[in-house]
């Protein structure tokens, strides 16, 4: 069995929720340790460092025998919960496919990018440049590893191993997450005149961002990114079937795509509230927004797409550009300065009951960062 799956195995074997979303998850402790592992036999230097209690960062150093560029490979180790899944740490080999929770998300694409860099530095190491590979804390959260390792570490380009089918994905959505709530007065249900229902109100809200979703989907989208959008994601409110609710509130996510301006979720949830007081001076409702993440894009024509896109023309691979739905660590990097794409393996399940990986397109994605790693790192020449 090839080392990336045999190291593949063992990370979807280590229990690493994210504790944030799921109390009492185990973090990226115990998988952070076996990445270091893997570094280290692998002849490479490696520092770990906690970004939380208990939850670290790994980075590992190649460093070149002369001046050249620096490559950042990066990937979160932590997954989503386990809910409706039967053996989520068993990885199981099916018909080509390794199952198990992190499988596609991203444990292949961290597996790949690890045994990538131990395999540069078994083959001699690199002639020049400097690659660095960043195994992360809490993207599915907070992105808290992220933001501690872009704080700390620099690089003429990055590869975020996220799942992309092994395509050249040059952009990514981000999003908000806004917190609604509406505020009534609490009555007996018998007495109407002296109640004010919240949930109710909610409800004018609800119908009101219905059509901002609506106008989003009408309008013209990125023309890799596609349309905005904008749903509800939890409500809650009331006490009793006998009483008029004071309060509701409601948390709802803004998908966001490149080219609108920063918080415009919240922008649209003020301007929906502002509305309905308009048409009532009895309404009382506010808007905070809890978390924001920008959209991601990375020029097509950077040197670290230009090497990537080579690695895969050179397999017979598509390398026409593409774009990601969902929201990454590359947005970390790129606003910190570091110009970052996403390439990683094949799989599905993303989140979901049933996840996996291709095992194939594992080592493939492996030699192509060993490719990318090894073009992109020395200097600049003529034909950059």
């Amino acid at each position: 069995m090839d080392a990336v799956i045999r190291l593949l195995r063992d990370l979807i074997a280590i229990d690493s929720v994210n504790p944030s979303l799921v109390p009492g998850g185990a973090g990226e402790a115990a998988v952070a340790d076996r990445i270091a592992s893997a570094l280290r036999a692998g002849g490479i230097d490696v520092e770990v460092t906690e970004v939380a209690p208990g939850r670290p960062n790994v980075v590992g150093l190649v460093e070149g025998r002369s001046r050249g560029r620096t490559l950042l490979l990066c990937g979160h180790m932590d997954t989503v919960g386990v809910e409706g899944m039967t053996a989520p740490f068993d990885p199981v080999l099916r018909d080509g496919r390794l199952h198990g929770r992190g499988s596609q998300d991203m444990k292949s694409g961290v597996a790949a990018m690890v045994d990538a860099a131990t395999e540069i530095a078994r083959r001699g190491g690199l002639a020049q440049g400097r690659l660095v590979v960043a195994a992360v804390a809490d993207e599915e959260h907070a992105s808290a590893g992220a933001e501690a390792l872009a704080a700390s570490h620099t690089a003429d380009g990055a590869v975020v191993t996220e799942p992309t089918d092994l395509r050249l994905a040059t952009a990514h959505k981000g999003f908000e997450w806004v917190e609604v709530a509406t505020r009534g007065r609490a009555a007996h249900g018998s007495r109407p005149a002296e109640g004010r229902d919240a949930i109710l109100d909610m409800g004018r809200v609800l119908a009101r961002l219905e059509a901002v979703d609506a106008a989003l989907a009408a309008g013209p989208g990125h023309p890799r990114l596609g349309r905005a959008s904008l749903h509800a994601s939890t409500i809650a409110g009331g006490q009793a079937l006998s009483a008029y609710p004071d309060r509701c509130t409601l948390r709802l996510e803004r998908r966001t795509v490149i080219g609108e301006p920063p918080d415009v979720g919240l922008s649209e949830v003020q301007a929906t509230l502002d509305a309905l007081r308009g048409e009532d001076a009895a309404f009382d409702a506010s808007a905070r927004q809890l978390l924001s993440r920008p959209p991601h894009e990375i020029p097509e024509d950077h040197p670290v797409c230009r090497a990537l896109g080579r690695a895969l023309r050179r397999r017979d691979l598509d390398a026409a550009p593409t774009a990601m739905s969902f929201w990454t660590d590359a947005a970390i990097l790129g606003r910190a300065g570091i110009p970052a794409v996403l390439f990683g393996p094949t799989g599905a399940g993303l989140h979901g009951a049933e996840e996996y990986v291709e095992i194939d397109s594992v080592g493939v994605c492996r030699d192509v960062l060993v490719e990318t790693a090894r073009a992109f790192c020395r200097p600049p020449g003529p034909d950059w």
